[in-house]
C-alpha cells in the first residue's frame, strides 16, 4: 500500500452553496468522499484550513509549507496531495517547490466546479492527484488538473472557469494522467531547494506594479514608501517600460529593495533587447532581476522566498537570480 497524506486548504473543491453564492466550508473527509481512491493507495487527511484562495495570506502559505514538511518527516509517507483553491494555487505550489528537497512528490489539485456540482471535476482531479502522488518521484511539486501533470514552476491559471484551468504557457506538461496510469513526459527544471523559513521570520511586504500606456512610476514609489522590501515590475513585451521606471528602479534598489522584472505577456522569457528608452536592458542595468518565464504571481513568491532566505541585499539578489534562471547543470534536468 502507498500511503498518501491529503492536506486540505479550502477553495472551490471544498465549496458549497450558501444561498447567494459558493464558499469553502467542507472538511477534508467530505472533499475526499467524492473521489474513488486508486487501488493500492491508503489516505489520511490533514485539515489545515478552509479558505477561499483569494483570501490566502503569506502566513497561510507558510503554514502550508511547514505542514507539508511536517508530513514528510514521516518516512512511511509516500507522497502528499494538497487540495487548494485555483485562484492562488500557482503561488502556493511554487512556494512549496522552492523549499522542497525530498524525492517524494507534493501534488496540488483543486476544482473549477463546487463540491456538490452534478458535473463537478473534483472527483477526477482528486483521483488523478492521488494516483500521481503514489507513482512518481524526483519531480518536485506538481499541479495535476484535467488529466495533465504540470511542474510548479511556470504553471499558472489560464482559464477563469473552464475545467482545463492550468498550463505553463512556455512549456509542455510534465506528464499525463488517464486510464489509471501516469505517464511522465519530461523532468521539470527546478532551482536548488531553499531552507525552510524559521517560525519567527518577519514577513516582508512584496508588491506588484504593472506597466501600461501612460504609466508612470508613482505606484512603484508608493510601494517603496509603504515599506515594501520587494517589488515585482510587470513590464510590457520582453520586459520593457520607460526611462522613468528605470530611474525609480535604480532608486529603489539603492535603498535595499529587491526588484524583480517580469512581463504581462503570457509566454516567453524576459529578454534584454531594448536600451535607451527604459527597455529591459535599462531596467536590468538599474538593478532589476529578470525572472525568465516566471509570471507575476510566481515572481512575487520568488522575491518573497529570497527575502526570507538572506538578510543582505546582495545575497537576496543572488538567490533571486538562481531561482529565476536555475543552472540546469547543477540544479535541474531540462527536457531534451
Amino acid at each position: 500500500m502507498r500511503r498518501i497524506v491529503v492536506v486540505t486548504t479550502g477553495g472551490t473543491i471544498a465549496s458549497r452553496w450558501q444561498g447567494n453564492g459558493y464558499a469553502a466550508d467542507a472538511a477534508g473527509r467530505d472533499v475526499l468522499a467524492v473521489a474513488a481512491v486508486p487501488e493500492g493507495v491508503e489516505t489520511e487527511i490533514v485539515d489545515l484550513f478552509t479558505v477561499n484562495s483569494p483570501r490566502l495570506t503569506t502566513a497561510h502559505q507558510l503554514a502550508l509549507l511547514r505542514a507539508v514538511h511536517d508530513v514528510l518527516e514521516d518516512s512511511s509517507v509516500d507522497g502528499v496531495v494538497v487540495t487548494h483553491g485555483t485562484d492562488t494555487l500557482e503561488e502556493s505550489a511554487f512556494l512549496v517547490d522552492l523549499h522542497h528537497h525530498d524525492r517524494r512528490p507534493v501534488v496540488f489539485t483543486g476544482a473549477q466546479r463546487p463540491l456538490e456540482a452534478v458535473d463537478g471535476d473534483a472527483s477526477g482531479n482528486l483521483y488523478d492527484a492521488l494516483l500521481t502522488a503514489a507513482n512518481v518521484q524526483d519531480l518536485g511539486t506538481l499541479t495535476v488538473f484535467a488529466g495533465r501533470m504540470h511542474a510548479a514552476r511556470g504553471t499558472m491559471k489560464t482559464q477563469t472557469i473552464a475545467s482545463d484551468a492550468f498550463a505553463d504557457p512556455s512549456n509542455e506538461p510534465v506528464g499525463k494522467v488517464g486510464f489509471g496510469r501516469v505517464h511522465v513526459l519530461r523532468t521539470p527544471e527546478r532551482s536548488k531547494a531553499l531552507p525552510l523559513p524559521s517560525v519567527d521570520t518577519t514577513l516582508p511586504r512584496v508588491d506588484m506594479v504593472m506597466h501600461h500606456a501612460d504609466a508612470d512610476p508613482l505606484l512603484l514609489e508608493s510601494a517603496v514608501e509603504a515599506g515594501a522590501r520587494g517589488i515585482v515590475l510587470v513590464a510590457a513585451g520582453a520586459g520593457n517600460a520607460t526611462p522613468e521606471f528605470a530611474a525609480e528602479v535604480e532608486r529603489a534598489v539603492s535603498r535595499g529593495v529587491l526588484v524583480a522584472l517580469t512581463t504581462r505577456v503570457p509566454a516567453g522569457p524576459v529578454t534584454p533587447i531594448y536600451s535607451g528608452g527604459g527597455g529591459a536592458v535599462d531596467l536590468i542595468a538599474a538593478g532589476a532581476v529578470p525572472t525568465g518565464t516566471l509570471r507575476a504571481g510566481q515572481a512575487r513568491i520568488a522575491v518573497l522566498s529570497s527575502l526570507m532566505a538572506a538578510e543582505k541585499p546582495d545575497e537576496q539578489t543572488d538567490i533571486l537570480r538562481r531561482i529565476a534562471e536555475p543552472d540546469e547543470a547543477v540544479f535541474a534536468a531540462r527536457a531534451s
